[in-house]
Parts: C-alpha cells; sequence; structure tokens
C-alpha cells in the first residue's frame, strides 16, 4: 500500500494498481489490567513544545464542546412506528497523566427496552467522520448520497432508512479525534503521537467503548462492531485490544469494504494476485452496464480469476497462445477496448481503467463505484487531475445534513467546524510498519479465541479502492476454527458504499439480523 485509499475514508487518488484502499476495510482483558497510556493520566504538564510544533493553547482556546444533548424520534420500519431517543455527547480522553487531551463525540440511538444488543461503528480514512455508515447504511435516517447522478447541491432531505439495524441493536456512533466535530486538546505533535497512528488509534477508540459501555451500565449486553474500510482495519485490531486487553468481548463483527490485508497487492510484476484482486470488480461494473451483473455471473469470473487467468498469468510470455486468448478473455469481460487491454498485457492497472472506461464520453470513473462518474476537466492531462466523482459529490450533503442533523434537530449546539472527512488528519497520518501488515493477524487471533463470535465481511461488488476480491483470497487463507459460516464474505450490488443503493442496504440488513439471531 504505498497511500491511502479508503472510503468515507481515503482522500488521495490511486497511483498504481498496488495502492488500494489504505483502505483503498473491539474490549477489557481484565478489569485489573493497567489501561492504555493514552487513556489513563497526563503527561508533565511544564513541557513546552518544541519551537516548531503549534502550542497547546492555540487549541484550547477552542470554545467547550456541550454537555450531552438529547432527542427522542421515531421512524415507520415495516409498518409500524420505532421510538428512539438520539444522544450527541463528548467522552474525554486522557493522556497517562489524567490530563484530558481530547474529546471524542459518540452520536447514540437508543430505544426502550431490556436486553438489547449494541453495535459500534467507526468508518475510515484515516480522516473520515462515523457520518456515512450512520446517514447511509445503518442509522434510522438515510441521505441519498453517492449514487449516479447525484449531485453535491441536492436537496439534504433525510428520510426514514428501510435498512436501518435500529429495530434489533441500539447503534453508538463514534467520530475519531479531527473527524466529525471530535477534537484534540494538546499541541500538533502530541495530536500526531497519541491519536494519528495505529496502536495509539485503537488504544484510544477502545476505550471510548468500554466507558461508554460503563456509563450506560451496558457491560452485559450483546455487543457487535462495524466498521468501514480503514475502519474495517480498525474493526480486527480493535475487537482483539478490547478482547486481549481491555477484557470486552464482542459478539460479532461486521467489516464493510475493509483495508484488510496490504500484503496482496505486493509485487505485481511477479504475482498474480493484484491483477486477480482488480479484474473481477472492473468486470462486475461492466455486467452492471449490460444488466447482467448477478451471483451466478460473477461466481464465473471468480473461478476464471483464481483458475486460468491467475496461471496465465504466471507463465507469462512462456505459452503466448495461452496469453493471446486471456487478452482476448479480458477484453471481453471487461467491454474495454482491444487495444488497451493488449498494450496492458491484460493487467488492467486501475487509474488507467478509470479514465479509459469512459473516456468516450469525456468522463472519469470513481474508484469507489467506476459507473459513478463526472466530467474530466483535464482530459488532456497525462495523469488524472480531478477529484474522484464519488468524494466530490458527498462532502457537501453529508456536512450539511449532520450539523443541520445535530444543532437544531438534537439541540447540541456547537460552536465549531464539522469535518466529514478530514485531508489534515489524513495528511498527518502516520503510514506506520504496522498499518502496512493489515489486520488479517488480529481477526485470526480474534477469532480463534472466541469459537461463537461471528465476522462478517461485506462488499460492493464494483469497488476498486478495497476490492472484495482481496477479502476472498484473504479468507481463503484462515483456517477453519469450528463453524467454518463464523467468518464469512458476502457481496452486493455496488461500489465502496453500495449501502447508498436501497436493495443493497436493505439485503445488508437481512443477512446481518441473522448473524445477530445465529449468536
Amino acid at each position: 500500500m504505498k497511500t491511502l485509499r479508503y472510503f468515507p475514508v481515503l482522500l488521495r487518488r490511486r497511483l498504481t494498481a498496488r495502492s488500494r484502499c489504505f483502505g483503498a476495510l473491539a474490549v477489557l482483558a481484565a478489569l485489573m489490567v493497567a489501561l492504555p497510556a493514552v487513556a489513563q493520566k497526563p503527561a508533565d504538564a511544564g513541557e513546552k513544545p518544541a519551537a516548531a510544533d503549534k502550542p497547546a493553547a492555540a487549541k484550547n482556546t477552542l470554545p467547550p464542546l456541550p454537555p450531552a444533548a438529547h432527542v427522542d424520534q421515531s421512524m415507520e420500519l415495516n409498518g409500524r412506528t420505532l421510538h428512539y431517543t438520539v444522544t450527541v455527547e463528548p467522552f474525554p480522553v486522557y493522556d497517562k497523566d489524567g490530563k484530558e487531551a481530547g474529546q471524542v463525540v459518540v452520536t447514540t440511538y437508543a430505544v426502550p427496552g431490556k436486553d438489547r444488543p449494541v453495535t459500534f461503528a467507526f468508518n475510515g480514512g484515516p480522516g473520515a467522520s462515523s457520518v456515512y455508515l450512520n446517514f447511509g447504511a445503518i442509522g434510522p435516517k438515510h441521505l441519498n448520497i453517492g449514487n449516479q447522478g447525484d449531485s453535491p447541491s441536492d436537496p439534504t432531505t433525510l428520510s426514514d432508512n428501510p435498512g436501518t439495524w435500529l429495530d434489533f441493536t441500539d447503534l453508538v456512533f463514534i467520530d475519531p479525534i479531527g473527524t466529525g466535530f471530535s477534537r484534540s486538546m494538546v499541541s500538533e505533535a502530541e495530536t500526531k503521537k497519541m491519536f494519528y497512528s495505529t496502536e495509539p488509534d485503537i488504544e484510544y477508540l477502545s476505550r471510548i467503548v468500554y466507558d461508554w459501555l460503563v456509563k450506560y451500565d451496558r457491560l452485559t449486553s450483546r455487543k457487535y462492531l462495524i466498521g468501514e474500510s480503514y475502519g474495517g482495519f480498525r474493526g480486527p485490531r480493535i475487537t482483539y485490544y478490547l478482547q486481549s486487553q481491555l477484557g470486552i468481548a464482542m459478539n460479532g463483527v461486521v467489516l464493510v469494504s475493509p483495508y484488510l490485508n496490504p500484503t496482496i497487492e505486493q509485487n505485481g510484476d511477479l504475482s498474480p494476485i493484484p491483477w486477480m484482486v482488480t479484474l473481477p470488480s472492473i468486470t462486475a461494473a461492466n455486467l452492471e452496464r449490460e444488466k447482467k451483473l448477478t451471483p451466478e455471473a460473477m461466481a464465473d469470473v471468480i473461478a476464471y480469476a483464481e483458475g486460468e487467468y491467475a496461471t496465465t498469468l504466471i507463465h507469462g510470455y512462456s505459452d503466448k497462445p495461452a496469453m493471446e486468448k486471456m487478452i482476448a478473455k479480458v477484453t471481453q469481460m471487461t467491454g474495454l477496448d482491444p487495444e488497451f487491454v493488449r498494450y496492458s498485457g491484460g493487467r488492467l492497472e486501475t487509474e488507467a481503467y478509470l479514465r479509459e472506461v469512459h473516456r468516450e464520453q469525456g468522463q472519469l470513473g470513481s474508484i469507489y463505484d467506476s459507473n459513478v462518474t463526472m466530467f474530466d476537466p483535464f482530459p488532456f492531462a497525462p495523469d488524472q487531475r480531478a477529484s474522484d466523482p464519488l468524494l466530490a459529490s458527498i462532502i457537501a450533503p453529508t456536512t450539511t445534513a449532520m450539523v443541520d442533523f445535530v444543532t437544531r434537530v438534537v439541540g447540541w449546539k456547537v460552536d465549531a467546524r464539522y469535518n466529514a472527512l478530514s485531508y489534515e488528519v489524513n495528511r498527518m497520518w502516520d503510514r506506520d510498519n504496522d498499518l502496512r501488515r493489515g489486520s488479517v493477524t488480529q481477526l485470526r487471533q480474534a477469532v480463534a479465541a472466541d469459537p461463537k463470535m461471528r465476522v462478517m465481511i461485506v462488499h460492493g461488488w464494483n469497488d476498486l479502492s478495497c476490492p472484495f476480491m482481496g477479502s476472498v483470497l484473504s479468507v481463503n487463507q484462515i483456517p477453519v476454527m469450528g463453524d467454518p459460516t463464523r467468518l464469512t464474505v458476502h457481496e452486493y450490488p455496488g461500489g465502496h458504499m453500495f449501502y447508498t443503493r436501497e436493495s443493497s442496504r436493505v439485503a445488508l440488513r437481512g443477512d446481518v439480523m441473522k448473524m445477530f439471531a445465529t449468536h
């Protein structure tokens, strides 16, 4: 992984076929275990920042975040009225000496009733707030965004969400530091150290999950976690950290378009795997344009990618007839210009594909769903210079909708900027070696340690940021540990945010309800 590529999550354009979703993707070992350094008591308050560092005072001049605000709401779901309470509130984060170092804003949707499960939700980026899972996927209200033809200036009208999970689980949306209204209260250098690298990020977010459970007396509730894109990278790590260090066990985990395993994207000059990962999603987009996208059609695509395609790439030009056959097959599968496929050697580099697939219309495809397009303002430039089409269309409506909901509907009056997707957080993030190793190790360990925990990995077929085939190949290598249905991969029509399509969102809801009912 050479560049961050997540979604509600990713900020830079993809530069090579192997720089995907940085994807591109939960709780207390024992109450007596020492708490993570970021969540305890603060460092020497007398220390002064280095000259080049931004002074902490610059952060603390911001008005304090308000206390919790609540509002009662209702929605219509499957012919009945569902009543719930929305709470918006900050949770403090402390440094190792007990000094408050940041505030994490959490939005909770809760339905009255005993023994209800609770689900914690994270998006990715790094730098994305949880608004995308909230208003896009599983919250009680839905905002139409992310589909072909949607405009940033469309009315930001929230409607009842038929794909919500709220009738079978309470929902807790967590905005990491620097996203949403969540903020650091320390200098820039300390912010990077405490919040903007792999392990500290996992530790303080796990502690927020723990603190919420303690505050609301929900330690004995059934507990679930959902993470999207880089949130899907966080998911296995938070689950395992909570399980092994904080003594809190998740009953189930849902990873949405996760950045899970960057190692599969390496060495595309020799390995067929990076191209095996890309080809099925490109083919899915073409099948969708031809109105032929079905699970049966995609099963044939996956079988070809895992079999004859991979073998032909390995043999290379030592078997020229097989190469010619493969190039003809890839051309037929993708609908691309035969010369483009030939000059690519059947290896379809993502950014080149996104410029080529809609070139005759003067448009670019999105890495998150190549059938979501916009006009290319620089069609003759050697490289893509425009923003990603999908990202360009969603920031304004999600920001407007969330700020209006929090401040006007819930009444949490705050004088601060809302970051639906923070380029500053993404810029400051430490791309450390731990991040490059992905989260498959923690996924294996968490599943092995709890024979009842279930994990669903879910993808949209058209996603080239975090392609579904990467998860398929990764899960194929994980040993079966007890019930083989405990760890599964599901695909749906759509892209990285496949849930923007109502049919896929409702299908996801049905699959997750079955998972909840199993444990």
